[in-house]
């Protein structure tokens, strides 16, 4: 296939689902991830598409937001590996609230396997993944709904949040950065998410890598809120998502990544050759923590100590 036309199929692809990951691009024109990075730069060059870590969306800045089926197609194994891993940190009979986002969709699907658990949420993905588990409780916000994510948002979802006190709160978004913090596109959806903040004693963030670096126009949960981001291993050429991860443990947010080898469907399965990885180190204690005190989220591969090869692949991340 000649350039010309890689980079037609490659705007076609983007102008119908609004964001593509560089992965979906390189399967469907049969080339390398290479080769389509170069071609999406072009394009962006002329204006036709905007670049984002790992993908390709539609130009528009900081006011465009992708709807549930344009996001649903982004970072699809990233998701899946990353719902594995949180879903780890759920114990039998625990409260939690839960945000909406196709990565918190993928979350609700595990968690459907934990007893006596009870689930607030605002996505009404998030409910109907849980709807048919045993012993798990769903309680929805009011609200008015948002047909873009399947959200209810408004007065109507924070009245109903007030006065509400969970174990932890699990939110995803449209950009992650140390600067500010979990952010979304949407004013509506922001102020729903401060709302869940409130309600937890800890926030975890759930966020693929091509969203680290990504600042958009509403700010949700300011670092120093945070108390886990699981996220998945940035590529290699990826200095921006490295960087911004060493800057986020700088900051004392406990940080989980998830590894994952193959593409996953995005289902119920585990797909085979998958394997959460480890936790990046913390250089010192959040301001305001006691040094030593506060849970920590131990590695998702063993209990105990790293192996030698893991700290190799830890201490190698922080070198880049």
């Amino acid at each position: 296939m000649f350039a010309a036309e890689r980079r037609q199929l490659i705007l076609e692809m983007v102008r119908a689902n609004g964001a593509v990951s560089l992965r979906e691009l390189a399967r469907v024109v049969q080339t390398s991830e290479v080769t389509v990075r170069r071609d999406v730069r072009a394009l962006e060059a002329e204006g036709l598409l905007d670049r984002r870590h790992g993908g390709a969306v539609l130009p528009g800045g900081f006011t465009r937001e992708s709807g549930f089926p344009q996001k649903s197609h982004l970072a699809t194994a990233e998701k899946t590996a990353i719902a594995d891993l949180a879903a780890g940190l759920v114990e039998e009979g625990e409260a939690i609230v839960v945000g909406a986002g196709t990565t918190t969709q993928e979350l609700a699907r595990r968690l459907a396997r934990v007893p006596g658990l009870t689930v607030v949420t605002n996505s009404l993905l998030v409910a109907q993944a849980l709807a048919h588990a045993n012993r798990v409780e769903v309680v929805m916000t009011g609200g008015t709904l948002r047909g873009s994510n399947y959200a209810l948002v408004g007065s109507g979802a924070e009245q109903s949040l007030q006065g509400l006190r969970v174990s932890r709160a699990f939110l995803s978004g449209s950009g992650l950065t140390a600067e500010r913090g979990l952010s979304t596109s949407n004013m509506l959806s922001a102020s729903v998410d401060r709302a869940l903040v409130q309600a937890a004693a800890e926030v975890v963030v759930l966020a693929d890598h091509t969203k680290l670096g990504t600042d958009t126009m509403f700010q949700t949960v300011p670092t120093d809120l945070i108390t886990r981001l699981v996220t998945d291993e940035p590529p290699a050429h990826d200095d921006r998502a490295v960087t911004e991860l060493q800057a986020l443990a700088d900051q004392g947010v406990q940080i989980a990544v998830a590894g994952q080898a193959g593409g996953g469907t995005g289902g119920d399965t585990v797909p085979t050759g998958r394997q959460p990885r480890r936790d990046m180190p913390l250089p010192g204690p959040r301001r305001g923590q006691v040094p030593g005190a506060g849970p920590q989220l131990r590695s998702a591969t063993v209990l105990g100590e790293q192996s030698p090869g893991e700290r190799a692949r830890v201490a190698d991340l922080r070198r880049r």
